[in-house]
């Protein structure tokens, strides 16, 4: 039983180490002073440096440009996924049925996860937003951008094609929004 409980500590510690990694890799303010946050001095007499001070003049309406759209598709998949876990939970259905609709949701949860997965590449090949949605077949993608050449569509193609290679997708569409409305 200790060896369970030892391997499982490893476990956490390790997938702990790796999410701290990749946030720090994909962090773009790295002139941080730790020795701030590992200190006996009580909080008062604490300075941080190499903290920005955010105003809300830094924001602009670009990040919400998709927001509508993620909202529509979190509503629309919110209410499957409550359907299906009414369906798994109910005595009305047969095994199959139950087990059917489990895998619909461990598709629906597999899909969102792979439209987040594309966001974030997107957002890394140099974008400020994108919006992903992943049907069947299908991937389409829209970016925030003033203008899309054919070598940045096919940048973007590329990056959907090597993520969901498993996935069975055939046609992937990408579009562009504009910042100037």
């Amino acid at each position: 039983m200790k060896v369970k409980r030892r391997t499982v500590w490893l476990l956490t510690l390790f997938s702990l180490a790796a999410v701290i990694s990749v946030y720090y890799l994909f962090e773009g303010n790295r002139d941080v002073n730790l020795s701030a946050v590992f200190t006996d001095d009580p909080l008062e007499q604490t300075t941080l440096t190499g903290v920005d001070q955010l105003t809300n003049t830094s924001t602009s309406t670009e990040s919400y440009l998709f927001d509508d759209l993620r909202i529509q598709v979190d509503n629309e998949r919110s209410q499957i996924r409550t359907q299906l876990t009414n369906k798994i939970a109910s005595n009305e259905f047969t095994n199959e049925e139950k087990n059917e609709a489990f895998n619909q949701m461990n598709q629906l949860i597999k899909q969102e996860s792979s439209e987040a997965m594309l966001e974030m590449l997107i957002k890394s090949l140099g974008y400020s937003d994108a919006f992903v949605r992943v049907e069947e077949d299908k991937v389409q993608v829209q970016v925030l951008s003033d203008e899309l050449s054919t070598k940045q569509a096919n940048d973007i193609i590329y990056t959907v094609r090597k993520e969901v290679e498993d996935m069975n997708i055939t046609n992937v569409t990408v579009g562009f929004q504009s910042s100037y409305y």
